[in-house]
């Protein structure tokens, strides 16, 4: 019994096409958590109890799919399978809802909701966001389980429905559920490695708000000749309060959104960390903070973001002037950035500019806080340590992901270190059309998975000094 055999049966599971089996009959399901429609919230509980409950019971969890406490979010699934009081508790999520399909969008010969091969490429919508992350996970598990008869770790597990708007009602369940969630380390999959061909830890996210900013300035539209030079522009003002936001170049001019966590120890985990070439769009050197390299500004600092932008009829044009004009914005900030400040922190800013009138209104959806762990938490380097030792010494380690995700949930609510080893890459396309995960980085991905929960359940079996280390930090 030993590591190899097991990441020998998930190369065996990868290469007969059971891997690439299952994940086409996940992405079957519609599981569009940003659709309100009746048939998206009944594909949800179709996905936990068709696709997951049955794969969990035959592992021997006690799994309970559960109603989410808020009305507009999707059910979620805790399951736990337990071993010995004497082991360690490791927690692990997924997420199996999806942004919205978007048919009609992807190109020639590609659909949302089938899986479609393509060389390395596996086409489909949650083929990377989260549907093939968690099923490595889930696989990995299994793995460990065949060759050594036991996990030699408790685990507990979340999946839920409503990660891709905001994680709805998991707060709420996680403080219901609080005894039965508890843990030693969270160990989760989600985002993308920095690159396809290194495995990635990261240890938090960055948080996210988005906000609409709105100027009206009269009612209806009136002809730009009999009226122009008479009436207030909304989509002019609207564009210099936009760019009294950050200089030319993208740096932020709010001064409470400039954070202040950009230490040493952080400066030195992201250098020489590769954030430019690979799939994807090419880096611009000359945007963002000035005086910080790329993987500070995607990593280590904050960044604004305008997401969307309307006057008028963009499709149909007309000769006059428009009574409104609104911007979809969002800001990205670290740890060290106050999310109940960044409102009225950009309020104060408005109006020293002179932008009374330019009104701030907050998307009414759950938003992430940021979080990071030190990456020498001892969890953080023995999850660190593992992974290289099965990927031959390769290993991106990051403080936290540039994205955002639920994990103040975790840390916040649960008090657990979060560990997220991602199984995506970043030019997958997620929340996009021709949205994919590549076959090589999920074949990697389970074996760097079996290695880690091989080891893990060996540490429990197994006194050593790093056992010793991890009983009182958790």
């Amino acid at each position: 019994m030993t590591s190899d055999a097991t990441i020998a049966r998930v190369h065996e599971y990868f290469d007969t096409g059971a891997f690439q089996a299952e994940l086409a009959d996940l992405v079957t399901y519609r599981s569009e958590s940003q659709n309100p429609a009746e048939e998206s919230r009944n594909e949800s509980h179709r996905y936990l109890k068709e696709a997951i409950l049955p794969r969990l019971e035959a592992m021997k969890f006690a799994c309970e799919i559960i109603d989410n406490p808020d009305p507009q979010g999707g059910p979620l699934l805790i399951g736990e399978r337990f071993e010995s009081d004497d082991l360690s508790t490791v927690l692990t999520y997924g997420h199996g809802d999806t942004v919205l399909g978007q048919e009609g969008t992807w190109r020639d010969g590609l659909e949302p909701w089938a899986l479609v091969e393509e060389g390395d490429r596996l086409y489909g919508r949650g083929a990377a966001d989260n549907k093939s992350q968690h099923l490595i996970n889930l696989a990995a598990l299994e793995a460990v389980l065949s060759v050594r008869g036991c996990l030699g770790f408790n685990i507990r597990i979340v999946i839920e429905m409503s990660e891709e708007v905001g994680s709805i009602g998991l707060p709420q369940v996680f403080e219901r559920f609080k005894d039965r969630l508890k843990a030693d380390v969270l160990i989760a999959s989600d985002g993308p490695r920095l690159q396809p061909d290194v495995p990635t830890i990261f240890m938090g996210s960055r948080g996210g708000i988005t906000f609409d900013l709105l100027v009206k300035t009269h009612e209806g539209a009136h002809h730009s000749g009999n009226w122009g030079g008479l009436l207030a522009d909304p989509a002019m003002i609207l564009a210099h309060a936009l760019a009294s936001i950050t200089d030319r170049r993208g740096q932020i001019t709010v001064q409470e959104w400039r954070p202040d966590s950009l230490t040493d120890a952080v400066r030195r985990a992201l250098k020489d960390l590769p954030v430019a070439g690979g799939d994807g769009p090419q880096v611009n050197p000359d945007w963002g903070e000035e005086d910080l390299t790329p993987a500070e500004r995607v990593f280590g600092w904050n960044s604004f973001a305008v997401l969307a932008q309307i006057t008028g009829v963009p499709d149909a044009p007309l000769n006059a002037i428009s009574g409104w004009a609104r911007a979809t914005c969002q800001l990205r900030f670290v740890v060290g950035t106050d999310p109940d400040e960044v409102v009225p922190a950009l309020r104060r800013h408005l109006d020293a500019q002179g932008f009374e009138d330019v009104q701030i209104i907050l998307h009414d959806r759950g938003f992430f806080s940021a979080t990071r762990l030190d990456p020498q938490h001892p969890w953080a380097e023995f999850v660190g340590n593992s992974i290289r030792k099965t990927s031959g010494g390769k290993l991106h380690v990051l403080p936290n992901l540039a994205g955002s995700l639920p994990n103040d949930s975790f840390t916040d609510i649960l008090g657990v270190p979060t560990i997220w080893v991602p199984h995506s890459y970043r030019g997958c396309s997620q929340h996009a059309p021709n949205e994919h995960v590549l076959k090589s980085v999920c074949r990697d991905a389970l074996s760097v998975m079996a290695g880690l929960f091989w080891d893990i359940g060996a540490l429990g079996n197994r006194p050593s000094e790093l056992q010793n280390l991890l009983k009182p930090m958790v």
